[in-house]
């Protein structure tokens, strides 16, 4: 057995002495041990034997060796001990606040900003555990956060935990699902849903015996949950429709017996009833010390700048709010950095820090689209074709950005690439990098932006620049409208659809394209995605 097993067996054998465990999880602990006559076969009698507590599939000792293996391999990289600390306390909450489940997860945080959190908090290794010696563990937990803070870090952080044998050792099956993967599925059943998560069973089938089924991501996912007309389903072989699947699963119709843990925006998690879910907490965002921390990290060989980051992050206090969110933070700290390095090429009115949403991002994409990243020499600037061919990437990634916002879409694959005219082999380019995580799935690639934001500005920069010269309502896709002339025009059609929009998911959209007026980010942005002096005019048109 590979030294993984074997700390898992040994640490759960200890602790055994102090909290005795069901008799199946020590049967278990033996067979992975290797102690008495256990053996793969042994190991299969023994699932078959549990019928109170399993659900009976074939499992060979070396199939839950590589199953093990293959977690620590995708969730023990890149997770650094120090920062996560904020992860390993979760806010115990009620349930969803009118904020969360109204408002776009920028103004949930401006809204909110300095009140005191008075919820309890719960550690990450009693999740999953009975809050009181009478109560029973959770079979539905949901985890909300904001977009950047940390949820699927937190999934991994935990998976890499009970590999180690650190937590929730009575937990005998981890299964890891992102919606993202889900998302490449029209039709799946529960058993088939298992073993896309533990690829190294031997047949399809669901294990149950404390198993820990996560959904990472829902509000990527394509399909909205209907659970007031869910067509129940209680047959784990049959395939449904996978948004069908999902809600039987959550009521308890399919793996009754599993744990589910579904992690979520805020908004999306509206979705699921108060009344399904036994537990739900938050993701607290950065204490002080948190997130000078982080900025020491990103920048380690040059302290003395991140201390001037963090020093105007502190003396703005709407974007030192802002900055509690670690996804957020990150894009302010690269943008004030790349402007204090280049301070000395100002003019006097540019020598002022970038303060608002609009000129912090129009200076982090002046910065991808010239290579000047932090750890990048300034020798190695890129050619002026390297500039064009990104700034048409760019153009394409924001139309895909800005239709996919319209659809609430926010993972993209291969075929939505080619649709938008996107070339694939530009998408390895370190300017898309910086824009886009990728992603395998086992049946294909994903895609997605690494902030929300970041979506959200190369939205508004297409919408900007093409109702400039578009005859036709832009937010019909199709083309098909009555005619809409001038950007002024388009402009006001944008505010409008913003106010009408339920959920309030074009705010921030809305003020990056008021911000593209500004005379401030037409001259940081022209020559690159702006139009010298192009605003003059239609500023105050707009304001008008």
């Amino acid at each position: 057995l590979s030294r993984l097993e074997l700390l898992r067996a040994q640490e759960a054998a200890q602790v055994q002495a102090v909290s005795p465990l069901p008799e199946q999880v020590r049967g278990l602990v033996d067979v992975l041990a290797g102690k008495g006559s256990h053996t793969s076969q042994s190991l299969q009698s023994f699932i078959h034997t549990s019928s109170s507590q399993l659900h009976h599939i074939p499992v060979h000792e070396p199939m839950v060796q590589k199953h093990l293996e293959s977690l620590q391999s995708s969730c023990g990289n890149g997770l650094e001990t120090g920062a996560l600390q904020r992860l390993t306390n979760l806010l115990l909450v009620e349930g969803l606040t009118d904020v969360q489940q109204k408002e776009h997860d920028i103004l949930q945080i401006e809204t909110t900003r300095g009140l005191p959190n008075v919820s309890k908090s719960i550690p990450l290794e009693k999740l999953f555990l009975p809050l009181s010696k009478v109560s029973i563990p959770p079979r539905i937990s949901v985890t909300i956060g904001v977009a950047g803070i940390g949820k699927s870090t937190l999934v991994k952080l935990f998976v890499r935990s009970w590999v180690k044998g650190e937590i929730n050792r009575d937990i005998l099956f981890v299964l890891p699902l992102t919606f993202r993967e889900l998302n490449t599925h029209e039709k799946l059943s529960a058993e088939h849903l298992v073993c896309s998560a533990f690829p190294h069973a031997a047949e399809p089938g669901c294990i149950s015996a404390r198993t820990l089924l996560i959904l990472d991501g829902l509000d990527e996912f394509k399909t909205p949950l209907d659970f007031s007309n869910t067509v129940v389903c209680t047959d784990p072989k049959k395939e449904i429709q996978v948004d069908n699947l999902i809600t039987n699963i959550i009521r308890g119709n399919l793996l009754q017996e599993a744990s589910v843990w579904v992690t979520s925006r805020p908004a999306a998690a509206r979705q699921i009833p108060s009344g399904l879910v036994d537990r739900m907490t938050e993701i607290r965002g950065f204490r002080d010390a948190e997130m000078k921390d982080f900025l020491d990290q990103m920048f380690l060989n040059n302290r003395d700048l991140s201390s001037q980051v963090l020093q105007h992050i502190r003396a703005n206090r709407s974007l030192h709010v802002l900055c509690t969110i670690p996804g957020f933070c990150l894009i302010s700290g690269s943008s004030i950095a790349y402007f204090l390095r280049h301070s000395s090429d100002q003019s006097q009115e540019e020598s002022v820090v970038p303060r608002t949403l609009t000129e912090i991002y129009s200076y982090y994409f002046k910065m991808a689209l010239s290579g000047d990243w932090q750890e990048k020499p300034r020798e190695t600037l890129r050619t002026e074709q390297a500039v064009n061919t990104s700034k048409k990437l760019v153009g394409s990634l924001g139309r895909l950005a800005f239709y996919g916002l319209l659809r609430r879409k926010h993972v993209f694959y291969e075929q939505d690439m080619k649709a938008y005219g996107i070339d694939l082999s530009l998408l390895h380019s370190s300017l898309s990098t910086r824009l886009l995580l990728k992603e395998d799935t086992q049946t294909s690639t994903a895609y997605y932006f690494s902030h929300l934001t970041l979506q959200e500005f190369l939205a508004a920069l297409y919408y900007y620049t093409a109702a400039k010269r578009a005859i036709f309502d832009l937010f019909t896709e199709s083309g098909m409208s009555w005619p809409k002339l001038g950007l002024l025009s388009h402009f006001r059609g944008a505010v409008q659809r913003a106010l009408q929009a339920e959920d309030r998911h074009l705010d921030i959209f809305i003020r990056f394209l008021s911000g593209l007026l500004s005379p401030r980010v037409n001259r940081l942005l022209s020559g690159w995605l702006l139009v010298k002096d192009e605003h003059v005019g239609l500023r105050s048109q707009a304001i008008s």
